[in-house]
């Protein structure tokens, strides 16, 4: 695997993103993911021995991911400079460009209109828009944003740094399973049991290592705090219903002083989950733009530091 993979997949994906006329033709290797593990969960999540079953299906869906991606990892590494192809195969695998493209299109919603604002959030939340008033339609984008950096961009690159183009595609298949079979719903509890705790693992140091970037990104963020960033992270993470997330958001939430989390209604039915960050809960527009320039700079650093990896390692 080349040192230079990573930083070259980041920065491509960046500027260009995965482009429409691509998607449009051939769609997106996590829609193909998706299609073979709804057929899996039509297949084999029924009867008894559903765990089980549902261990069998992420099998097969990594052996499948795995198969594909280490042959063409292999063919790749016998012609001059293949490695160059394969960072631009691990573009589609990485959404710094669509996520912040996501959240910036909340932010010029709600400038038109709330009714505009619910519209576009619920693009990217599944909590019920209609019930959102101008704050908590702009709390739910930061929240989107600041867990998807996390496993939409720092872990997918955590695990192409070590694992090279498999490496980046058993990550998404894993949080790709995560999202679509790992909910505490009777259908998927026990078939999905399997997918979610491997998700959990599989984040587990990402989204901590997330929150470390969002503290060393706020030092050149006007208006963000480092310090808090850091201990808001150290002190509310763990009251998130996820082992993971809470840590890129307690993160956001400490830097821009921010309170996010709360209660949230999904199908009708309110959870009441706790806060995290002790800040404004009243946000609007330009805290969404303030969000996504600390997310900005998080995207710079992490460029930065793979790139100096792969420099140190290049000598």
């Amino acid at each position: 695997m080349h040192v230079f993979l990573a930083p070259l997949a980041l920065l491509l994906e960046r500027l260009f993103g995965y482009p429409m006329p691509v998607y449009k033709a051939i769609r997106h290797p996590v829609v193909w993911m998706g299609a073979l593990l709804d057929w899996l969960d039509k297949t084999l999540n029924k009867g008894t021995h559903q765990r089980l079953k549902g261990v069998l299906a992420l099998l097969i869906l990594l052996a499948v991911t795995a198969a594909i991606t280490v042959a063409i990892h292999l063919g790749l590494s016998l012609i001059p400079f293949g490695w160059v192809i394969e960072a631009i195969l691990a573009t589609t695998l990485l959404a710094q460009k669509e996520l912040a493209r996501a959240v910036r299109a909340v932010a010029d919603a709600l400038d038109t209109s709330l009714e505009a604002g619910r519209r576009q959030v619920s693009q990217i939340v599944g909590r019920d828009p209609e019930i959102l008033d101008s704050a908590g339609v702009s709390r739910a984008a930061i929240e989107s944003l600041a867990e998807s950096t996390s496993d939409g961009v720092i872990a997918p690159l955590f695990w192409l740094v070590l694992g090279g183009l498999p490496g980046i595609a058993l990550y998404k298949a894993i949080n790709t399973a995560d999202s679509m079979i790992g909910h505490k719903t009777e259908r998927h509890l026990q078939f999905g049991w399997a997918a979610a705790r491997l998700d959990d693992l599989v984040n587990w140091l990402p989204a901590r290592l997330s929150a470390l970037l969002v503290a060393g990104a706020a030092f050149w963020v006007t208006g963000a705090e480092a310090e808090k960033a850091w201990t808001t992270a150290l002190r509310d993470a763990r009251k998130h219903a996820s082992p993971n997330a809470g840590w890129p958001e307690a993160a956001f939430a400490g830097a821009l002083g921010y309170s996010l989390g709360g209660p949230r209604s999904y199908a009708g039915e309110t959870i009441d989950l706790p806060s995290l960050g002790t800040g404004r809960r009243d946000l609007g527009p330009a805290d969404i733009r303030n969000a996504l320039a600390l997310y900005g700079m998080v995207l710079n650093l992490a460029l930065g530091i793979a790139l100096a990896i792969a420099v140190l390692l290049y000598r």
